[in-house]
């Protein structure tokens, strides 16, 4: 959350409920929606870290907002944010643990568990493509985050299925 924070406030200043509101409308339903305590906690971190800074505003007939605006420190953890690409691909997998400690618990089956993570990617499939089709054709930016979202997802019940048919070879 701090860097997204962060480049909200690069185009210039706001208080934290218009950072949760920009997000929300950025990024659309498919992201999960962010929590304004968590938003003004982390404000609160990045204030003190010296990559913001906050001014108190007065209002009329509210009390008194916290307007943040990034300072130069800001600006270059930002610059270095976009600079860095990210690790990939993902290698430390709860899933593949699962399938991969299975058979030493003696607990679980692992086609069973495949097949149990089949249902509950096709669930959230199914589920993103009904917020496709609710997203509002303008936000290019949420229609780009779902179709990522079900891209991997597709990939991941590719693999899946290539999970099945080795473990169901006889060795």
């Amino acid at each position: 959350m701090r860097l997204p924070l962060l480049a909200l406030l690069a185009r210039g200043p706001a208080h934290g409920y218009e950072l949760k509101q920009d997000l929300e409308q950025l990024l659309g339903s498919a992201y999960p929606q962010p929590n304004v305590g968590q938003i003004y906690v982390t404000l609160g971190r990045l204030e003190k870290s010296g990559l913001i800074e906050g001014e108190d505003v007065a209002q009329s007939s509210r009390p008194n907002k916290k307007v943040y605006h990034l300072t130069d420190a800001g600006r270059e953890a930002l610059r270095a944010w976009f600079e860095e690409p990210e690790d990939e691909p993902r290698v430390r997998d709860e899933f593949f643990m699962k399938l991969a400690l299975a058979p030493q618990s003696g607990l679980a089956d692992q086609i069973s568990l495949i097949n149990q993570q089949r249902r509950q990617y096709l669930n959230t499939m199914r589920q993103l493509s009904k917020l496709a089709a609710a997203e509002d054709r303008d936000n290019r930016i949420a229609h780009l985050l779902i179709e990522g979202a079900m891209l991997h997802l597709q990939a991941d019940l590719d693999w899946l299925e290539r999970c099945q048919e080795e473990l169901e070879e006889p060795e």
